[in-house]
């Protein structure tokens, strides 16, 4: 039995998980939260034995509050990655909301709830086809289709899953309202014991970088490090310490393990000018594939 931290049931979080993690022949105990710090918290105080965090998106970037966390809050190590489709449907009553044709009849929502991410995602299709709607902000999309559900006959709708429709007896209005037809949402796996139910030929390293203050050119320098060793990075972000105004870390994802000859000579390298290295881990990385 593996024990698995994550968002409220139905999310896109909640499907990404079942995707990743079902189907492997190990029973797997799913335990829902309505905010990303009871995600972290259950497999740091040892409550779960992994927790599934959305850490980036196609269309929104970083999620900067879930990596504050990660590097902050918890000392979880990264055990895996996986990219999920993020395929935002608009979900009500049809009886409620559909005209007298059995076509949807938008005049007739007067408010669209979800999660501000989720909403944002769907943004130029609100401005389009929801004008006059409210527009309400809730903690998760699961929440934002509950909360549908319980309010009958009052002109909601929600945007969210597909699962979280079937699981209130709501109708989908609409499906795949998301702007872009490439949103796609990272997902890592947090937690103190190695992934073993699947195994991928790549493999990411991600590492936490802090400069020393007196060094000028040392970000020049950590760059030289991995480019005249030909390693590639697919992300470097920089967040701020929160020591002091104007201090920054930058956060590297490095497409190579930890097992290979170049990389640990690199975070060598990289020490050896006086810059503090912190692994945050080295995993196996998935790409999405339609069961």
């Amino acid at each position: 039995m593996i024990s698995v931290a994550c968002l409220t049931k139905g999310s896109t979080s909640d499907e990404a998980a079942r995707h990743m993690l079902n189907g492997f022949g190990v029973d797997i105990r799913y335990e829902y939260h309505r905010m990303i710090a009871d995600v972290f918290l259950s497999t740091a105080e040892g409550k779960t034995n992994y927790a599934v965090i959305p850490i980036e998106n196609t269309i929104d970037g970083s999620v900067s509050l879930h990596t504050d966390w990660l590097v902050d809050e918890v000392n979880l190590p990264i055990q895996a990655e996986w990219i999920y489709p993020s395929i935002q449907n608009l979900i009500g009553a049809s009886a409620e909301l559909n005209g007298e044709n059995g076509e949807l009849a938008y005049d007739r929502i007067v408010k669209v709830m979800s999660h501000p991410v989720a909403m944002a995602q769907c943004t130029q299709y609100l401005k389009r086809h929801l004008p006059h709607a409210e527009l309400e902000h809730v903690g998760s999309t699961s929440e934002a289709v509950r909360n549908v559900r319980d309010n009958p006959g009052r002109g909601w709708a929600a945007i969210g899953q597909v699962s979280a429709a079937a699981d209130n007896d709501l109708d989908l209005l609409e499906t795949a309202v998301t702007d872009h037809d490439n949103n796609y949402t990272r997902f890592l796996l947090a937690g103190p014991e190695p992934f073993t139910l699947r195994e991928s030929e790549k493999h990411k390293t991600s590492i936490l970088i802090t400069l020393p203050e007196d060094y000028p050119g040392a970000l020049h320098q950590v760059l030289s490090a991995f480019s005249w060793r030909r390693i590639n990075l697919s992300r470097i972000e920089s967040r701020p310490t929160k020591k002091k105004l104007g201090n920054y870390y930058f956060l590297i994802d490095i497409e190579m393990s930890m097992d290979s000859v170049l990389l640990p000579s690199a975070i060598a390298e990289i020490e050896a000018i006086g810059c503090q290295v912190r692994v945050l881990g080295s995993y196996p990385s998935f790409t999405y594939a339609p069961r």
